[in-house]
């Protein structure tokens, strides 16, 4: 099974980050500062044995990728952040490349998305605007990606480097840009691009991958389970909750299980991968506008997790792919790494289905 997981670069100061938010911003610092909003509430998170690290530090990336390794996952997927021509928050994923280290297989996910405050109070301030400048911009991305595409850490699928794209829908004419860097990767001596999109619309609405040119599609593992509950038929479900956390002053709150049970999908082709999702709250960053997933276990996500498996097991090795969302996504509440209150248990829950079948 090649589980991947999701990794944020966002663990180091950079100027911007320090311009926007003061000196030595990173995420941890809307960790730290998290505090409970309701009884019962389990902020701030702490991490466990890996503290509140330095992604800059090399023995940090090895130790993460020891972990990871021991708990079945195939690789990480890097967020990668690309605004015509800016890169941010590189640094990390630069130096695994110059270095060679971890060694541990990657892909990258292109996070083409604006940033603005809306997790700090203010939606309406744009720090950085994602524009789509055309081929000549496409052929600059490519070209600083280029190594990495050829790296032999990088995972493939029939012999393609895998780039996964994350608001897909956003850009324009966008059968021409993955044409255009299908002719750049035959070029470079690579066999093209494996080319994944993410939809919130899997099921209502879908996204036409393929006349897009993209070779698979992966559901918005929130957001697909949010509509969901949005859906008529449970909207007691789903709008009793926000009016009373509204009215309480509250984060919105949904169980675990209902969310699982609301995001399973399986449209019944191979070119579906799954994703999984281990916890949910991302009050650290959105304070009281905040939406918090209550009672999950590692042994709920282990029974999720076993679920989408199950989608996949019957593939070729290299299509065998469920990606989980995410490795450390802190201020989100949602990643897989050790912390105080559960220790090793989600990595412990990947290795059970992973490595010993369950």
């Amino acid at each position: 099974m090649r589980a991947i997981a999701f990794y944020l670069p966002q663990y180091h100061p950079i100027p911007e980050n320090d311009r926007w938010w003061g000196e030595g911003f990173t995420e941890w610092t809307n960790v730290r500062r998290a505090r409970p909003l309701f009884t019962g509430h389990a902020q701030p998170r702490e991490p466990g044995e890996l503290g509140y690290y330095d992604l800059l530090d090399s023995d940090v990336r090895e130790k993460q990728a020891l972990m990871a390794s021991q708990a079945g996952l195939a690789g990480f997927c890097y967020w990668h952040y690309w605004f015509a021509g800016r890169k941010l928050l590189e640094r990390p994923f630069a130096q695994v490349l110059e270095t060679g280290k971890p060694d541990f297989p990657f892909c990258l996910g292109w996070a083409n998305e604006s940033w603005s405050g809306v997790w700090h109070g203010e939606p309406d301030r744009v720090l950085m605007e994602q524009t789509y400048p055309g081929p000549d911009d496409e052929a600059r991305h490519f070209q600083a990606l280029e190594s990495a595409f050829h790296d032999d850490r990088y995972l493939k699928v029939d012999g393609k480097p895998v780039f996964y794209v994350y608001k897909p829908r956003q850009i324009p004419d966008c059968r021409r840009f993955v044409e255009h860097w299908q002719e750049l990767a035959i070029k470079s001596g690579l066999n093209g691009i494996h080319f994944v999109g993410e939809d919130v619309y899997v099921d209502e609405d879908p996204w036409d991958y393929r006349a897009n040119g993209f070779d698979a599609v992966v559901a918005n593992t929130p957001g697909v389970a949010f509509l969901r509950l949005a859906r008529k038929r449970f909207w007691p479900r789903y709008l009793l909750p926000r009016l009373l956390h509204k009215a309480l002053n509250h984060p919105v709150r949904h169980r675990y299980l209902d969310f699982v049970e609301h995001n399973s999908v399986d449209p019944g082709h191979d070119d579906f991968y799954p994703s999984v999702l281990p916890n949910w709250d991302n009050t650290p960053r959105a304070g009281r506008r905040g939406f918090v997933l209550t009672g999950n276990t590692p042994e709920s996500f282990k029974a999720q997790l076993r679920d989408a498996t199950k989608q996949v097991i019957h593939r070729k090795y290299e299509n065998q792919i469920v990606f989980i969302k995410s490795w450390n996504e802190w201020a989100e509440g949602n990643y897989l790494e050790p912390d105080r209150e559960h220790g090793t248990a989600y990595l412990d829950a990947c290795r059970a289905i992973l490595l010993q079948g369950g």
